[in-house]
């Protein structure tokens, strides 16, 4: 006489914990990617790189507020706030992050600022475009 195997589920919990903890890991770990800060609609374009850790950053909000490096100025005290930043940055470089609805001569007036206050190199923040 045959004896019947009786067919016993594998045990899956240590799997689903895995699968879980992996899940918990990738959900914390990409809410620490999002950059906090001031809220912007960068200008789009293609090609988009900036390292911006050894820089200096200055955010232009829709409504014409200034941050240098997360830190709110006015236009008064943007110069020498660029000063100060400039003078601790590795790099001379000023990247200016400017909402796409900001006038296009408070972008110009911020970079006069920021070239007279020290700063070597320019550029201007912007999201990467999807396509062409």
């Amino acid at each position: 006489m045959r004896r019947r195997r009786k067919f016993q589920m594998p045990d899956t919990t240590p799997m689903a914990d895995i699968v879980f903890l992996l899940l918990i890991f990738f959900m914390l770990s990409s809410a620490f990617i999002i950059q906090p800060g001031i809220r912007l609609r960068l200008p789009q374009a293609v090609s988009s790189e900036i390292d911006l850790g050894r820089s200096v950053i200055i955010d232009i909000s829709v409504s014409g507020a200034l941050f240098v490096n997360d830190t709110k100025v006015s236009m008064e005290e943007l110069p020498q706030a660029l000063s100060i930043a400039l003078a601790s940055a590795k790099e001379k470089m000023a990247i200016i992050k400017a909402d796409r609805k900001v006038s296009h001569g408070m972008v110009v007036k911020v970079m006069d600022m920021a070239k007279l206050s020290g700063a070597e190199r320019l550029v201007i923040a912007t999201e990467p475009k999807i396509g062409f």
